[in-house]
């Protein structure tokens, strides 16, 4: 007898985006001629940077010649690209850490889900509310039990400090989906709670590089005691465009340890030898690229060009009478829908009125109902429109 994971008959029957995508396909099945704009889903479409790419042509040279041949390479990832990360995204902000405690990846998605392969399903766990789903999909997955913390305006989408015990908490931000940031001294207080309670932050910081205010912190390595509580997981997909290509990044200090004193660093490492065979060195190498004074220019030009989109859907939002959030140190705008509409019914009046597709709110959570999320992922050309498009049917 094939027995299954039970767990799964508790998901919702599609994945989020699975099921926007589902909605979007029928709706243009039926209307061919629709001109959809898609600021959905958190995709990009700016091109790779140059620098990556001439990296990549030259890795793929590499690979065309037998004496030069790469074949598996190490799990945890290159040292070349690890010592650029270290160099680049942590020694400036006065953060050591060892070439052991950067693990290369192909994106956070899949570290973020896959974490608690090395994590005991006896583990309470509290997750920001409205969130990015995968966090939630892979706790149910494994049969977790889950205590959502409410984020809202009135606590700034940072969520209060739990009075109850919890020992993982996922922590977002800049937030995916609401766009909002976090202070030092509130991310302090969310690592005094993990200290006082030998818990666990899960940190994903994957939209790190868009903060335009360093006050900020891109790190939660940046607070006092958190190696010792935490794991950051980073991604190169909406920073250099790599969502196609597939690179990103987990830390886990050495300091960090279970209940009984077992090291999650070692953990990983065997869990990564076992079920991970690395990134490819092509796209290890265009990842290496990107921390190249000519990468990091590029980069840039490219977060500038997404920020301006942001603003400019932030601000036309607000003069069009929707309260706004987001968007000033994140690529998402978090916006109110019109009083009395859910987020659902705004989404298929966006789609079929305007053909424009957002991602409805309730899909993040009980707390995202009232809300939809818009993405400045978009061409500025496509941005303009869409803001044009949906002050006609407000």
């Amino acid at each position: 007898m094939i027995r299954t994971n039970t767990n799964y008959q508790q998901l919702s029957q599609r994945y989020l985006f699975a099921e926007i995508a589902q909605q979007v396909n029928e709706y243009k099945a039926q209307h061919p001629n629709a001109n959809l704009i898609r600021l959905g889903i958190g995709d990009v479409t700016r091109p790779l940077p140059d620098a990556a790419i001439q990296a990549m042509h030259r890795a793929v040279d590499e690979c065309a010649n037998g004496k030069t041949f790469r074949g598996y390479g190490p799990e945890h990832g290159y040292d070349f690209l690890i010592d650029a990360i270290i160099a680049h995204d942590f020694q400036p902000r006065g953060i050591q850490l060892d070439r052991e405690e950067v693990f290369i990846s192909d994106g956070a998605k899949s570290d973020t889900g896959n974490i608690g392969d090395i994590l005991s399903t006896d583990n309470l766990v509290g997750i920001t509310d409205p969130v990015y789903p995968v966090y939630v999909d892979t706790n149910i997955m494994a049969g977790r039990k889950l205590t959502y913390i409410p984020c809202h305006a009135g606590n700034g989408f940072t969520g209060d400090i739990p009075t109850e015990h919890l020992d993982i908490i996922y922590l977002c931000y800049p937030n995916n989906p609401t766009g909002a940031v976090i202070t030092k001294e509130k991310l302090a207080q969310w690592v005094a709670y993990a200290r006082e309670n030998e818990a666990l932050i899960l940190y994903d910081s994957a939209y790190e590089a868009f903060i335009q205010d360093d006050t900020l912190p891109h790190s939660i390595y940046e607070i006092e005691g958190a190696k010792e509580c935490a794991i950051e997981f980073r991604s190169f997909s909406k920073t250099a465009g790599f969502t196609g290509v597939r690179c990103g990044y987990t830390i886990i200090p050495k300091e960090l340890k279970g209940a009984d004193g077992t090291s999650l660093n070692a953990l990983w490492n065997r869990r990564q030898c076992s079920k991970f065979n690395g990134a490819s060195y092509i796209s290890q190498r265009g990842a290496e690229a990107i921390f190249t004074p000519e990468g990091q220019r590029q980069v840039r030009t490219t977060i500038q060009h997404y920020m301006k989109n942001a603003q400019f859907i932030r601000e036309s939002l607000a003069f069009d009478g929707l309260t706004v959030y987001g968007g000033e140190h994140s690529p998402y705008i978090w916006v109110s829908t019109p009083e009395g509409e859910d987020s659902w019914h705004f989404f298929h009046r966006l789609l079929t009125e305007a053909n424009v597709v957002v991602t409805p709110g309730e899909g993040f959570g009980t707390h995202g109902e009232g809300y939809v999320r818009i993405t400045a992922f978009g061409t500025w050309e496509n941005s303009l429109e869409a803001m044009e498009r949906i002050k006609k049917i407000l």
